[in-house]
């Protein structure tokens, strides 16, 4: 599929926290041409043919099985649709390989065996991988031959990677480097051929390795005992002098992090694309049971309490399809343009991915977040059959837990957030500054600017604008307090994981707003469903807005100061009371009707 420049302004990662971006036009998932419908049909095809006959014999981790199916999806030409057709790859650009990776999301436990090789096992090579390497490796992982898992974690090493232990000596003929230690959870470990496996060169030297599947030395522990994803193969890797050649290394020497940091910006969107097909199959199962569960003699679906579920299940759904593909869309152009620069394959996709960092993290949250809430309502429609294992729900329950702890802990993700803005704004790539005075000087004045022409959705736009002028002051103020030295964010987690979760409502708002402004100049869907959707979720964004706003002034204003903040808070976030009620009867109404998730 042909890549081409869009004429539309380039916003680099985190813009738009001080760029408002309404004029932003980017992919929606509702915008696929025919190419990516065929392809989106065959993925789905796929699970549903392939897949779900055979997850009961997947969760019993059938020798096998996976590895068979892999190789099916490598035949359909799945496993390489993001590499270039040099290494085996169908080289489709990254909006297609986001409809696939959603696609793969209703897989359950399988979509992490994919992502796992697709991802995190075959990118490493791609990014930092010798011509020699990538040669060996990319087309036989593109075809399933070969299959990868990626050993970064270690016993006393999760979140804090780069303090691993395992220890890579150089042997004294100079021809290899001899390694020991072990690495944990271990995703595709069982039936890998392809190890990336990372160690430390002279106790300091952080280093990644290829190693391969029969290297005397590596050997696996048993598959995990997990509370989900059972049809996922889990397991130990151990390295007992594993003799690995020089030309094995992968990337520099001591810039094992590189790889290691780089390649998480990809996972973390690919998990999020992946939770977004898991969370609209849940969807589609919960509504189903809610119109043929019958209870004092009617379908449990006319009851209020359940339609207001399922409002809440769609409305939240439809916010991260929204965000994902604004990021996809961000992420597609960022490649294109950095390949008109003379950037090759790999390069432009790396550092596109890294410019996007932080929308990455953003989307890794939303993703495994929502879907946890999707699942957990699922549950509480279908009541004791949702507990039941008779059924699928209690399956998606207890797969989807992981996808919070996958990739990086959401905490984690949150620190990122904060932590990538500051170094932004550090080396001068995103000034907060500025806009962050602008706003108190609006203040002062009791003259806050507006935006005009937003049609239907104007009240909701200027309260997405109010919302990042609040989100720009609280930056500022800690960033100032910063500067000055009277606050050390090395010991300000609450309040940074405040901080982000403010970026996360602006982002997630924005996202969905400009794409229901774009949708209404369709005649796709029920115009009533999306301004009830366009309400709904600002007035339920504005109540967080105020709620984070006051809990983190509560850690770094003063006392004398402080009515002078909560002033600012509620001049920025007044969004009128709605009546929840009826806009959740008409967002749950038209999905009760069609008896399935709308929005694909």
């Amino acid at each position: 599929m042909s890549m081409e420049i869009k004429s539309k302004k380039e916003y680099l990662g985190g813009s738009f926290i001080i760029d408002n971006q309404l004029d932003h036009e980017f992919f929606i998932s509702e915008e696929k041409d025919e190419e990516q419908k065929m392809i989106v049909e065959m993925v789905k095809s796929f699970v549903e043919g392939e897949v779900w006959p055979v997850a009961d014999r997947l969760e019993k981790l059938e020798d096998g099985l996976a590895p068979a199916l892999m190789e099916k999806m490598g035949e359909l030409g799945l496993l390489g649709s993001h590499m270039p057709d040099q290494y085996g790859g169908l080289d489709l650009d990254f909006n297609t390989n986001t409809l696939i990776g959603e696609g793969i999301g209703p897989a359950g436990a399988f979509s992490v065996s994919y992502n796992a090789h697709t991802g995190i096992g075959m990118l490493p090579i791609l990014y930092f991988g010798t011509e020699e390497q990538k040669e060996k490796y990319l087309p036989k992982l593109a075809s399933g031959e070969w299959k990868a898992c990626y050993c970064l974690t270690e016993p006393s090493s999760g979140s804090d990677a780069l303090a691993a232990k395992s220890k890579a000596v150089l042997s004294e003929d100079g021809k290899s480097y001899i390694l020991n230690g072990q690495k944990m959870w271990i995703s595709n470990a069982g039936f890998a051929d392809v190890f990336t496996v990372f160690a430390q060169i002279d106790g300091d030297k952080f280093t990644g390795f290829i190693l391969e599947k029969g290297m005397k030395g590596l050997s696996l522990g048993e598959e995990e005992k997990k509370m989900g994803i059972k049809g996922s193969s889990t397991r130990l890797v151990f390295m007992e002098n594993v003799n690995v050649p020089i030309e094995n290394v992968l990337g520099e020497v001591g810039k094992g992090h590189l790889i290691a940091f780089n390649v998480l910006n990809t996972g973390r969107f690919k998990l999020a694309a992946s939770c977004l097909g898991g969370a609209k199959q849940v969807i589609e199962t919960s509504i189903r049971y809610a119109n043929e569960r019958e209870q004092f003699n009617k379908p449990i679906s006319s009851f209020g309490a359940i339609q207001q579920k399922i409002a809440q299940q769609v409305l939240q759904t439809f916010v991260m399809d929204s965000a994902v593909y604004r990021c996809s869309d961000l992420i597609n152009d960022r490649i294109a343009h950095l390949k008109k620069e003379g950037e090759n394959y790999a390069e432009s996709k790396l550092k596109a991915a890294e410019e996007y960092a932080l929308e990455c993290s953003i989307l890794k949250i939303i993703g495994s977040e929502i879907l946890d809430f999707v699942v957990d309502e699922a549950v509480q429609i279908h009541g004791g059959m949702g507990y039941s294992e008779e059924g699928t729900v209690s399956r998606a329950y207890r797969d989807s837990r992981i996808n919070r702890i996958f990739e990086g802990t959401n905490e984690i993700n949150r620190l990122v957030i904060i932590n990538t803005l500051f170094k932004k704004a550090m080396k001068g790539q995103l000034d907060i500054a500025t806009p962050a005075m602008k706003v108190q000087s609006e203040l002062m004045n009791g003259s806050l600017s507006h935006l005009e022409n937003r049609g239907e959705l104007d009240q909701e736009f200027n309260t997405c604008l109010s919302h990042k002028k609040l989100l720009q002051m609280v930056l500022g103020s800690v960033g100032k307090e910063t500067m000055e030295g009277k606050m050390d964010l090395r010991n300000e987690q609450e309040l940074l994981m405040e901080m982000a979760e403010m970026v996360i409502q602006v982002f997630s708002l924005e996202s969905m707003l400009l794409r229901i402004e774009k949708l209404l100049k369709t005649n796709q869907y029920d115009r009533e469903v999306l301004i009830s959707m366009a309400k709904l979720y600002t007035y339920q964004v504005n109540q967080e807005m105020t709620r984070i706003s006051y809990d983190a002034f509560g850690m770094f204003v003063s006392e004398d100061l402080m009515p002078m903040y909560v002033k600012a808070s509620r001049a920025l976030t007044k969004y009128p009371i709605q009546n929840i009620r009826d806009l959740g009867r008409a967002i749950a109404k038209v999905s009760i009707q069609e008896n399935r998730y709308l929005f694909q």
